[in-house]
């Protein structure tokens, strides 16, 4: 019987830079929609443009927590007891 709950130091890694590429995705679409670094001048086109590309970022992130924690990757590592 194979115990399924163990996993190697590779998947390890894998797993945590999955969770580290999350928070950067949802960091980066809090700083944009705050506006944090202003590289967006305050007219109404940019403040549009900013609030799509933070939204797409989110997004993106709730999207690959969601495959993070299904354990759907694009990198081959999947559960075996799915």
């Amino acid at each position: 019987m194979k115990d399924n709950k163990h996993i190697g130091p590779v998947q390890a890694l894998k797993l945590f830079f999955g969770f580290f590429m999350v928070l950067v995705y949802l960091g980066m679409a809090v700083l944009v929609a705050t506006n944090y670094y202003h590289w967006w001048p305050g007219t109404t086109t940019w403040t549009m443009v900013r609030w799509l590309f933070a939204t797409i970022l989110a997004a993106y992130g709730i999207y690959r927590a969601y495959r993070e924690i299904k354990g759907h990757h694009t990198y081959g590592m999947h559960r075996d007891d799915d």
